[in-house]
């Protein structure tokens, strides 16, 4: 067999190095150090809000988000079904309600006119969800949460880098959340953070991140409310620093490799769909490259994926719709549910290796590999 081309591989350069190394050499290796500071200033300058807060993840990010919120246990928020079990899992363990709305087949983001109807006196926020690489149609979404009075929280783990009608996505929530995977296009290994304007809900979520000990040294040890161990290390900030350097550079690059697939793989437009390039809001910046099989095509996204795996071509499936979670249903959620862009996504649908440090040697194997098992 080949050498495997995997589905994602992290850019680390020297520059990255030396920060780190610079930690271990002066001990600052906790979450005490300097950098964790100076990394949510600056990603919050980048992204154009006042306000960061380092976490250890972007699900810890999305849990500090939900709970800082304040909302009354039994309230609504009304979240994508087609995302990551964290969006939903962040709510429930708030002790709310997820309702949840079904995605453009094209664009795999949440369909404004699903959310309006799903709206009742109980909703008070709506989780947008960018998915995969063009960015959720925000504009309707902010008229209806105006009309309604209802908050934003908006995660913008896979568009880093990403805008929306020229604005940096994740400056658009009341609260919003980001992941830094090696699979994102920033990366510190494991890692979060949350950004908010609302000075309020910044030190909430600072409470909440460390275990809500107390501001006041004298009662440093005694505590009014629940909170998490969520902290990032100085170690995971130093590498956020030099990779939010090198944010332009990682979106060329992503944006170099969309267009090598579509390029290599336009021939074979008649078995499946490829990347929408671009909306009338947003160029792609294709987080990852995708591939969604035809209905008319005879095999489903798993057995491809197991020919491209024995080619030596790793592969991710789409998300698995929220409503069929198991662990959901148990709970007695989402009964009766059924959302058809969805289901038919998780059913066609895969990704191909997307990592930044991709060559475009690995994107032709890549493409040569898709050909002769969709020929």
């Amino acid at each position: 067999m080949c050498k495997m081309v995997p589905v994602n591989e992290p850019l680390i350069m020297d520059r990255d190095k030396q920060l780190i190394l610079q930690c271990l050499e002066t001990g600052w290796i906790s979450s005490e150090g300097p950098f964790i500071k100076e990394f949510e200033e600056k990603f919050a300058n980048y992204i154009g809000k006042k306000y960061g807060v380092a976490v250890s993840s972007g699900t810890a990010a999305l849990e500090i988000a939900v709970k800082a919120l304040g909302l009354p246990e039994g309230s609504e928020i009304i979240v994508p079904t087609f995302t990551i079990i964290s969006c939903v899992q962040a709510i429930v363990k708030a002790g709310l309600n997820p309702v949840l709305v079904d995605c453009d087949y094209r664009t795999f983001n949440m369909v404004p006119e699903e959310i309006e109807r799903k709206i009742t006196k109980n909703t008070k926020a709506i989780m947008v969800v960018h998915i995969y690489g063009l960015p959720v149609d925000m504009t309707p979404i902010l008229d209806i949460a105006r009309k309604y009075n209802l908050l934003i929280i908006e995660d913008a783990a896979e568009v880093i880098g990403q805008t929306y009608k020229g604005k940096l996505c994740g400056s658009f929530g009341d609260i919003s959340v980001f992941s830094f995977y090696p699979n994102k296009h920033i990366t510190t290994g494991e890692g979060g953070m949350i950004l908010t304007d609302d000075e309020n809900l910044y030190e909430k979520c600072k409470g909440y991140r460390n275990l809500c000990f107390s501001f006041d040294p004298d009662r440093r040890f005694i505590h009014e409310e629940i909170g998490w161990n969520y902290r990032m290390t100085n170690l995971q900030a130093a590498l956020g620093i030099t990779q939010l350097e090198r944010i332009q550079e990682h979106i060329n690059k992503k944006r170099w490799m969309g267009k090598k697939y579509n390029e290599l793989l336009s021939d074979l437009q008649d078995v499946c769909y490829l990347p929408i390039p671009k909306t009338d809001y947003a160029e792609n910046i294709y987080w990852v490259y995708t591939i969604v099989l035809k209905d008319n095509y005879p095999k489903n996204a798993k057995q491809i994926m197991k020919e491209l795996m024995d080619k030596g071509i790793g592969t991710r499936p789409f998300f698995y719709p929220m409503h069929l979670q198991p662990v959901f249903q148990r709970m007695g959620l989402f009964k009766g549910d059924t959302y058809p862009n969805s289901e038919k996504l998780y059913e066609k649908g895969f990704y191909i290796p997307s990592g930044l440090a991709l060559t475009e040697e690995q994107i032709s194997e890549v493409s040569n590999a898709l050909h002769e098992v969709l020929r």
